[in-house]
């Protein structure tokens, strides 16, 4: 995950509150690794989840696309109505092949890069992949 999103163009990785990864371009974040909320956790033990990722969507039919997935683990949470994102476990990223991860990831650049930098990246990435 972290090698995918270096290597798009001018991004940095910061620290978030606790030292977590954040990911941005343009100083706007597009994947970042949340805090434990109150909001995410276990249904089972009420633990709060403390690997979960947030990923920035282009808009809110993919985010249902992704939620809606029985196959996909990305989820959401009330916290997040209205939030172009979703959240995914990071114990749960293998469920994902390597392109998923990829174009997950990479949408989140595009939503978040100003125009001019997503339509640099598309004109030299017709198909939208890091190959």
């Amino acid at each position: 995950m972290h090698a995918i999103a270096t290597s798009m163009p001018h991004v940095q990785q910061v620290g978030g509150s606790r030292d977590n990864a954040v990911y941005q371009v343009g100083g706007k974040s597009f994947v970042f690794f949340r805090n434990p909320r109150p909001d995410a956790f276990d249904p089972d033990t009420d633990e709060r989840y403390d690997d979960v990722i947030v990923f920035w969507v282009p808009d809110e039919a993919d985010k249902l696309a992704l939620v809606q997935d029985p196959d996909h683990p990305a989820f959401t949470t009330p916290h997040f109505d209205g939030h172009l994102s979703v959240l995914v476990r990071a114990s749960r990223l293998g469920e994902l092949t390597r392109r998923q991860l990829a174009e997950l990831i990479i949408d989140g650049w595009l939503s978040r890069a100003s125009a001019r930098r997503a339509a640099d990246w598309l004109a030299a990435h017709p198909d939208r992949s890091l190959d």
